[in-house]
């Protein structure tokens, strides 16, 4: 049970859990900052006009520069979402 918890899912992306908690807390941290940018775009338009847009690319690029090869991206695959328009 713990190793289901705390080991297997680093392991699968080739991670220790120290190196998975830095990379999530930190994807983590950052989706939350521009969180807070929308939700201030939202109340004055003229603020924050790409902060949420462009870190959903920039995390995007990264997470599937950091997939296994074998794993073929959620960008690629059949009916995947896109992003084809501004937050």
């Amino acid at each position: 049970m713990l190793r289901k918890l705390f080991v297997d899912h680093p392991e699968a992306v080739n991670e220790t859990y120290g190196e998975h908690f830095y990379v999530a807390g930190r994807f983590g941290l950052l989706m939350i900052l521009a969180g807070l940018g929308t939700i201030i775009h939202g109340f004055i338009p003229g603020f924050h006009t790409r902060t949420g847009s462009n870190m959903i690319r920039k995390l995007h690029g990264e997470m599937t520069r950091r997939q296994p090869r074998q794993t073929q991206p959620v960008s690629t695959a059949p009916f995947a979402m896109q992003l084809e328009y501004e937050i």
